[in-house]
C-alpha cells in the first residue's frame, strides 16, 4: 500500500509498477484511474487551480482511506497519488490503483477511493478564473457520491 502527495507530475506506468510489485498475492485483476484538472467549472472556463494540504495529516487521511478499501474490497494491493501545488488544466492531478483477485473487487474499490476522497481527505481546492482565484465549496454530488457508500448493498 502507499500514499503519495506531490508538487512534481508523475509517471503512470511507474506507479502501476509499484503497486504490481506490492500486491500480496499477485492480482488477477489491476483497475487505475488518472484525474486531470478540467479547464471548466460551473461557471465556465478555469485558467488552472491550486491546491493546499496539511502534511502529515493528509497523507495519513489518504492511507487510512486506502486501508478502509484493501479491508472493505478485499484488496491484493492499493496505492493513491494526489498533486499539491499550481496545475495547469488538463495536467494529471490523482492517480489511484487497485488490484484484487476479481475485477469487480478493484473497479469497486477505486470508485469507492475516488468517491470518498474529497470527505475524507484534506485538500482545499483554489480555482483561477478571470484572473481571480475562488476556493471550492464541497459539491452536493460529492456528498451523494461518498454517501452511497454507506449503504450496505454497495458493497
Amino acid at each position: 500500500m502507499f500514499a503519495h502527495i506531490c508538487t512534481e507530475d508523475f509517471d503512470q506506468q511507474s506507479l502501476y509498477d509499484e503497486l504490481l510489485a506490492q500486491s500480496q498475492p499477485t492480482p488477477g485483476a489491476i483497475v487505475t484511474f488518472t484525474g486531470l484538472v478540467r479547464d471548466f467549472n460551473a461557471h465556465g472556463p478555469i485558467e488552472g487551480m491550486s491546491l493546499e494540504h496539511y502534511p502529515g495529516m493528509t497523507e495519513k487521511a489518504l492511507l487510512n482511506l486506502l486501508e478502509q478499501a484493501t479491508q472493505r474490497f478485499d484488496l491484493a494491493g492499493v496505492g493513491a497519488v494526489h498533486r499539491v501545488g499550481e496545475l495547469a488544466n488538463f495536467e494529471q492531478i490523482v492517480w489511484v490503483g487497485c488490484g484484487a483477485s476479481h475485477r469487480q473487487h478493484a473497479f469497486d474499490a477505486a470508485c469507492f477511493i475516488m468517491d470518498t476522497l474529497k470527505q475524507a481527505v484534506p485538500l482545499w481546492k483554489k480555482e483561477y478564473q478571470h484572473g481571480e482565484a475562488r476556493w471550492v465549496a464541497v459539491k452536493s454530488s460529492d456528498e451523494h457520491a461518498a454517501m452511497t457508500w454507506l449503504t450496505p448493498s454497495k458493497n
